[in-house]
């Protein structure tokens, strides 16, 4: 059972990590910088690819245990991690709503941007037409 309370203690470990890590660049995403989201994604990978491991392992070594033999200590200790997995993970949801929202934001933005910029391209475009046509008139 010592073997499952380590797994789980570090299972929380990596969670506490990927909360930071969220925390960090939602802070970043508020003041408009994307710059490090590529970044920012592989470190969330690397980790949820770390907690993937670990459940494999927690789940091996609790089908090896016999929860007759779980001595009260470690049933409290293993009900505190849970309890703080939990925690970890609705905060970590809760960021992911706001991370979301941030990227929304500013994909909306950059569409903006790029409609603006069709638009100005067709004016100028046009504005160039009449020119020639001007000219061709001319001559």
């Amino acid at each position: 059972m010592d073997r499952i309370v380590a797994l789980m203690r570090d299972k929380n470990h990596h969670l506490e990590k990927f909360y930071w890590i969220n925390e960090q660049e939602l802070l970043n995403f508020g003041v408009g910088n994307f710059e490090s989201v590529e970044n920012f994604y592989g470190a969330r990978e690397r980790i949820l690819n770390s907690i993937n491991e670990l459940d494999a392992l927690i789940d091996d070594e609790s089908a090896l245990a016999n929860p007759a033999d779980i001595v009260e200590a470690v049933r409290d200790e293993l009900e505190t991690l849970l309890r703080s997995k939990d925690e970890l993970v609705k905060a970590i949801l809760a960021q992911d709503l706001q991370v979301l929202a941030y990227i929304e934001h500013e994909k909306s933005n950059i569409i903006r941007e790029l409609r603006a910029s069709a638009t100005a391209k067709r004016a100028v475009g046009a504005y160039a037409n009449a020119e020639r046509i001007k000219q061709l008139d001319q001559e």
